[in-house]
């Protein structure tokens, strides 16, 4: 533990940096629940799942959705490797709606496990997006 104040926080995908910044609080979705990450955090390596990253700069909250990874928190740096990540401002909204709607139909009608799982993941995924943008729609807002 370094003592710093803040956190650096790196959010990594295939398709490469999607978010690199000091922040003040990290919070992620991880496959047993949210976990919190302040500086002075000890090492961890966490599994995420599909849900919504919240990062605290300052007194401002923001959001990006990130969909399934891993989360590593060594020497105040937060570093999430996810499949996909979003920022808000690139999450068309009535399409993540539409992907909901057919995701949750494809859900009902698919009987074999593999779909169902296909679904369900896609249902995260949609959901996730959705809770990103509004949650950071919300805060503008109110700016």
């Amino acid at each position: 533990m370094s003592g710093s104040e803040t956190l650096r926080l790196e959010v990594i995908t295939p398709g490469g940096v999607v978010f690199r910044d000091d922040v003040d609080y990290v919070e992620a979705p991880g496959v047993f629940g949210y976990i919190g990450v302040l500086p002075g955090h000890a090492p961890l390596l966490y599994q995420i799942r599909s849900g919504r990253l919240q990062y605290r700069q300052g007194e401002e909250d923001h959001y990006l959705a990130v969909h399934w990874g891993f989360l590593e928190v060594l020497d105040d740096t937060v570093t999430v490797l996810a499949e996909t990540a979003e920022r808000p401002r690139d999450i068309d909204l009535a399409r993540a709606e539409s992907a909901l709607t057919r995701a949750k139909a494809r859900l009902e009608e698919f009987g074999a496990t593999y779909e169902v799982e296909r679904a369900q993941q896609a249902v995260a995924r949609a959901e996730a997006r959705l809770r990103a943008a509004e949650a950071e729609a919300k805060i503008g807002s109110q700016s």
